[in-house]
């Protein structure tokens, strides 16, 4: 049995006491969040980023669940080298057989099973007897541990089941092979004090204990999840579940950026570290923002647009004399940049291949001259070009890389007295088409015209507008969710235009349907 030692990575002194694993899984419980789903492109982006970042394990789907994520963990366990991929399944061995099929080429593979523990899970949602539980989890482990060295198991609403029960079933789960023992707080349902005696108890009742990893994935009902889970770390547990931004169902997951940046700054009292280079936290917090279409609350810890704003005459006062006064870390250790209004239409090729860099961005020749004219359009436009505003611009130019549906151009009449109407033209598989719509507003009478040159059934259900920056010339973000046939995707849209926006964002979602489109009828055909 490898032992816990074995398996963590020490630190630069040797010492694996204090290191606590991350294991995200944003590809996973994040994307399970209404409204949330993803591409395999963007699932590939999303899990570059987190190895980049020093995301020690990466959840990168529920293989059994679809064609569609079981192709996403497949391509990203190929992809990925540095970070462990795992792989969710239930306590059965179908679920396990498929698990692995699509982890099997990873260099470093997971699989993390689970079974509800609670008597109101097992009563209800499993309809079985605890002993038959017990006798279910054992199986899953054994059989699962013949394939993958690399075992994690849940008790699926761990904080609300019974602890001789728990007990039990945690030195069983170790015993059948599991390396890691996850408990989960699945419903929000604990508190600090109540979760952290939680894993004392399991840490001192449970003989085995000491042959697995105690890992904890809290999520966010009552606002409590980071809460939870760094209590958890302070009597023991050495692995974190959590997602970037916190999404997730309900109300999601602990969030990761604050998980990370809480270790790293109270070390007097959390004298733990993990192994995130947190300087991408906020390229990746922004990309998955872009990705997913769930904005990012403003008063957002860590990552918010306000986390290191300062309006408050007193506060600036006191971050002019000194800026620890009002900020407990610097902007750059989260990946901001003190100048941010360093670039304008004078700018050239170098300066903005180097800015990229700066940024995080590393783009192939054609992409570069892409994004330097686009660039400069918007340099043209606005009076200042901030951080933000490339960051929107080059994220924008990846999304619709490979569109089939292609926005060349829009005109559009607007106002009180109406008719509102929209002139577009857009390139479909390389053909240019032209039409005109009218509607209830600009909007509206945009989406209409989409409609005339490209007739689909599918529904609107979000139509979101965020600002990238202040000022009446800042870039609009345009989120669009569609739903066709019970797929539904988001796509999204950058411009200084929010009408121009508002039809890219409606495009590449139209794009994904049509993706998601041509795979249903594939496997229609192999069906």
């Amino acid at each position: 049995m490898t032992t816990t030692t074995d398996r963590i990575q020490p630190d630069q002194t040797g010492d694996v006491s204090n290191r606590v694993r991350i294991f995200d899984t944003t590809l996973r419980d994040g994307e399970q969040s209404p409204g949330c789903s993803m591409n395999l492109d963007e699932k590939l982006r999303v899990a570059d980023a987190l190895e980049e970042m020093g995301v020690d394990i990466i959840e990168a789907g529920f293989p059994i669940a679809s064609n569609g994520d079981f192709d996403a963990v497949s391509a990203i366990a190929k992809r990925i080298t540095k970070s462990t991929v795992a792989g969710l399944a239930r306590a059965n061995r179908k679920d396990i057989d498929r698990a692995w099929e699509a982890l099997r080429h990873a260099a470093r593979p997971r699989i993390h099973t689970f079974i509800s523990t609670s008597p109101l899970h097992m009563k209800f949602k499993l309809q079985m007897e605890p002993d038959a539980v017990h006798e279910r989890l054992i199986d899953a482990i054994a059989y699962a541990r013949n394939l993958c060295d690399d075992v994690e198991w849940s008790p699926e609403d761990g904080t609300r089941t019974e602890h001789d029960f728990l007990c039990r079933c945690v030195e069983s789960a170790i015993k059948a092979g599991a390396t890691t023992i996850n408990v989960p707080d699945t419903v929000g349902y604990t508190v600090p004090e109540e979760f952290a005696a939680l894993i004392s108890m399991l840490m001192n009742r449970v003989p085995n204990i000491d042959k697995a990893v105690i890992s904890v994935h809290c999520h966010n009902d009552l606002g409590l999840a980071v809460a939870n889970s760094l209590a958890a770390v302070r009597v023991g547990a050495r692995q974190v579940e959590c997602t970037v931004n916190g999404i997730g169902e309900r109300a999601g997951n602990a969030a990761m950026e604050e998980i990370v940046m809480a270790l790293k700054v109270r070390q007097d009292v959390l004298p733990f570290h993990t192994g995130i280079a947190s300087e991408y936290i906020t390229q990746t917090s922004h990309l998955v923002s872009t990705i997913t279409g769930f904005q990012v609350q403003p008063n957002k810890a860590i990552v918010g647009a306000n986390a290191f704003a300062h309006e408050s005459g007193i506060h600036q006062d006191g971050m002019l004399k000194h800026a620890g006064t009002y900020e407990i870390m610097t902007p750059e250790s989260v990946g901001l940049h003190k100048s941010t209004l360093v670039m304008g239409k004078h700018s050239g090729r170098h300066a903005f291949r180097s800015k990229l860099k700066e940024m995080g961005y590393e783009l192939g020749e054609n992409e570069l001259e892409d994004a330097f004219h686009r660039f400069k359009d918007l340099a043209d436009k606005k009076k200042d070009v901030y951080d933000e505003d490339i960051v929107a611009l080059v994220d924008d130019q990846m999304l619709h890389a490979n569109d089939r549906v292609r926005f060349v151009s829009l005109q559009v009449i607007a106002g009180s007295k109406g008719p509102q109407s929209a002139e577009l033209e857009l390139a479909v598989d390389g053909e240019t088409k032209t039409t005109r719509a009218t509607g209830s507003g600009p909007v509206d009478a945009t989406f209409n015209a989409i409609k005339l040159l490209f007739p689909h059934s599918a529904r609107l259900q979000l139509y979101q507008v965020h600002a990238v920056t202040e000022g009446t010339d800042a870039q609009a973000q345009v989120t669009v969710r569609l739903e066709e046939d019970g797929k539904t995707v988001n796509g999204q849209g950058a411009d200084t235009d929010t009408l121009v926006a508002s039809a890219r964002a409606y495009i590449h979602a139209l794009n994904k349907l049509l993706v998601k489109r041509e795979k249903s009828a594939l496997s229609a055909m192999s069906a």
